[in-house]
């Protein structure tokens, strides 16, 4: 497959190879680790099994973002194969900016700011714009940044500061941008969408893009552009399809399935990798320990828990843990042994954790393909491909549409 954005026929065809790879699989993919003392695939695979239950936590944070490269016996390769290829899109054209002024980045993190200015390098489109709508805009530094040569910008936002605090940062920049507060879910969101408005939306989750993308195109937009994120922040326990052939795909998503490709970073830093791991260690520890109490062998889910709950020692976290859920007072027992079980049960469901990480691009991509397809349906031509480097920000695939 060429490595160029994705448009055309080839996002059906693409969406179809995709679909039956995804499905073909799925019993790798779905099962959670951490919520499963034993896989259902391990039995069919034991020698894949056992190689990565060897293996150290550092093993396995070493190969969290590189897991195609990995040297597990077979299916593994194959997968990894198959996976990489299905998954490949090429980046889109990058135009020069305007001069952005450098007070334009105050207060935006560097990661981030450089995401918004590959956003909208990537954002060309054949129709000049007239008016950009910078949709979950937050401060609206997105749309500043897209704002050149007397086009109008107008910023919505849900939370009212932001909103405030945009509309100021505009007015000092001397750009002629209307910052609105508005909770694109409301009924009356359609509103502000108006024919020659082009929407912008950079990580939108779940509901708030698939939402920009109902009004648009009932609202007769000509172009926008979109680059999704946390497709599981939705209020549907399940996936609804958005195109045709999503929804003749006998693939069933749950909510958990959609968070597959959310589980990948690039970001995290020292601090919050410990705390996470031991947050992880913490939890399987009392796993084993709750599995003992109700004397029933599956996983009990728990709430999530006050960082502060980490300065306790395990048998108070457990003891709490345990009332919390309505479960008898642990005995006593060797709570060191116990503590470095939980260890010991992260290090091998980060590692099983890497047969999973094989499937968190091609669903990704394929959720991203039922939005292109969609679009498609709805009169545009469009086009997926890459805005950004994936250092930059994993969530680096952007939908470019235009009205035919």
């Amino acid at each position: 497959m060429d490595s160029s954005p994705l448009s055309g026929d080839t996002l059906l065809q693409r969406f179809q190879a995709l679909d039956a790879f995804l499905l073909e699989h799925q019993a790798l993919w779905k099962p959670r680790p951490f919520i499963h003392r034993e896989l259902p695939w391990e039995r069919d695979h034991p020698q894949l099994s056992r190689w990565l239950r060897s293996r150290s936590l550092q093993d396995a944070e070493h190969a969290h973002n590189t897991p195609h490269d990995l040297p597990a016996p077979q299916p593994f390769p194959q997968l990894a194969e198959q996976s990489g290829r299905l998954s490949q899109v090429g980046a889109l054209t990058q135009h020069a900016l305007p001069t952005v002024s450098p007070h334009a980045s105050v207060d935006v993190p560097g990661r981030k700011w450089q995401q918004i200015l590959a956003f909208a390098g990537s954002t060309q489109f054949s129709r000049p714009v007239d008016h950009w709508l910078d949709w979950c805009a937050g401060k609206g530094h997105l749309g500043r940044v897209l704002v050149q040569n007397g086009q109008a910008l107008t910023c919505l936002d849900y939370q009212a500061e932001l909103v405030a605090s945009g509309q100021r940062l505009s007015q000092k920049l001397g750009i002629a941008a209307q910052h609105r507060q508005q909770d694109v879910m409301a009924a009356d969101a359609g509103t502000h969408l108006l024919p020659h408005h082009t929407p912008v939306a950079l990580h939108a989750c779940g509901d708030l893009h698939v939402r920009l993308m109902h009004l648009a195109s009932r609202t007769g937009c000509t172009q926008l552009a979109i680059a999704p994120c946390c497709y599981n922040r939705t209020e549907a326990p399940s996936y609804l399809p958005l195109s045709t052939a999503a929804g003749a795909s006998q693939l069933a998503l749950s909510r958990d399935d959609l968070g597959l490709p959310l589980s990948e970073t690039v970001t995290a830093g020292a601090r919050i990798r410990r705390q996470r791991d031991l947050s992880m260690a913490r939890r399987l520890a009392f796993d084993v320990l709750q599995r003992e109490l109700r004397g029933i062998d599956e996983y009990l889910t728990t709430p999530s828990l006050p960082p502060a709950w980490l300065d306790k020692d395990l048998a108070t976290y457990c003891a709490d843990l345990a009332e919390l859920k309505g479960l008898p007072t642990p005995p006593p027992r060797d709570w060191k042994l116990l503590e470095a079980e939980g260890w010991q049960r992260l290090a091998e469901v980060r590692n099983l954790e890497l047969l999973r990480a094989l499937f968190r691009r091609p669903l990704e991509v394929w959720l991203l393909l039922d939005r292109a397809l969609y679009l498609q349906e709805q009169g545009y031509a469009v086009q997926l491909g890459q805005f950004c480097d994936y250092s930059l920000t994993p969530r680096n695939l952007l939908l470019l549409a235009e009205q035919r």
